[in-house]
């Protein structure tokens, strides 16, 4: 999750020290908070990492060695966040932000159309920083196309009007940019080298957003993504136990690997009361809950994987602390939880 402690883009020791400490605390793999491809206005906040250039590259390094030192496994997870509202302390001009249409879910216009060109380079820039990650020793990567930003601004038609071979009345149709990336990413690592991707149905602001209304069209949107190259689809929901659609009880990640064959992971208000929005946003607490629905669907086989935020960054030793039984011990999330690497 994005924690921002990257000036000009370059992860720090803190920063380093902070996936570590997770690692000392058992987790099985950790995807990094959003690192960014090399574009313009691909960041959107000055203290984003950065997953390009000297400076920066050596200091995932020093990520991922502190990682592999305490015996974990990692992933960075590339990221483009497109077109996005104006906003932060120092915010970069809004003329440099692009995406499909240059338009947010609202339908204003912030940003800039991109052209061919632009795609093209900017799935060059995703294939480029895989090969970085590959090379730094990273053991698996994460392509962020979720929650509104560049790659699923494609996806949506509310904010994807383009009328060329990116554009398209279909989801299937719009689904070619984020195919490109996949493709050209499994390119440039060849394959050997897991990847995934990060896909929701939900978009920042626009939280009831459906891009596949019923299971045929969720198969049509992931087909081109599954054979461009995803090895495993990591699929964001706002909570774990909510059903996909009507008639079955299996939720994103459950649908997602049944129409897929694909392995998945599961995410959403996992290990915690509170429902994760109103606890970033409306800084709202949160307490430690019971995994025992979590368990029963895992166990069903629904899905393979399950991702945790917020529990794991209040608490680095969640993962150890459930293992061993110590639930008394579990620390709650509060806003205080982002205001520092802890």
């Amino acid at each position: 999750m994005t924690r921002a402690f990257s000036p000009g883009g370059v992860p720090t020791s803190d920063v380093a020290t902070y996936y570590r400490r997770r690692a000392v605390g058992e987790v099985g793999l950790i995807l990094s908070e959003g690192t960014v491809v090399e574009r313009p206005a691909s960041a959107g906040n000055k203290a984003y990492p950065h997953f390009y250039g000297t400076e920066a590259l050596a200091g995932w390094k020093t990520v991922i060695d502190g990682v592999h030192e305490a015996g974990g496994c990692m992933g960075p997870q590339l990221w483009h966040v497109g077109v996005v509202p104006p906003g932060g302390a120092d915010p970069l001009p809004q003329d440099l932000f692009e995406g499909p249409s240059g338009l947010l879910g609202t339908g204003e216009e912030v940003g800039r159309t991109m052209t061919e060109e632009d795609i093209a380079d900017t799935v060059s820039a995703f294939a480029k920083s895989a090969g970085e990650a590959k090379k730094l020793g990273f053991d698996t990567l994460e392509i962020h196309g979720a929650h509104g930003y560049l790659i699923d601004q494609f996806f949506w038609a509310q904010t994807n009007r383009r009328q060329d071979k990116y554009g398209g009345q279909t989801l299937a149709d719009r689904s070619r940019f984020g195919a490109e990336v996949v493709r050209a990413v499994r390119n440039s690592i060849g394959d050997d080298f897991v990847v995934i991707l990060r896909l929701s149905q939900w978009k920042i602001g626009a939280f009831d957003s459906q891009l596949a209304a019923s299971p045929a069209e969720l198969e049509a949107w992931l087909t081109p993504l599954s054979e461009a190259g995803v090895d495993i689809f990591h699929c964001s929901q706002r909570r774990f136990w909510e059903a996909e659609f009507d008639g079955s009880d299996l939720n994103f990640a459950g649908w997602t690997k049944k129409v897929t064959g694909k392995p998945t992971i599961t995410v959403g208000s996992v290990g915690l009361s509170g429902e994760f929005i109103a606890a970033l946003r409306q800084g709202e607490g949160s307490e430690p809950a019971p995994l025992t629905e979590l368990q029963r669907r895992l166990e069903r086989g629904d899905f393979d994987l399950v991702a945790v935020g917020r529990a794991l960054i209040s608490d680095p030793d969640w993962v150890k602390k459930e293992h061993e039984g110590r639930t008394s011990e579990l620390r709650g999330y509060s806003k205080e939880s982002l205001a520092a690497l802890s």
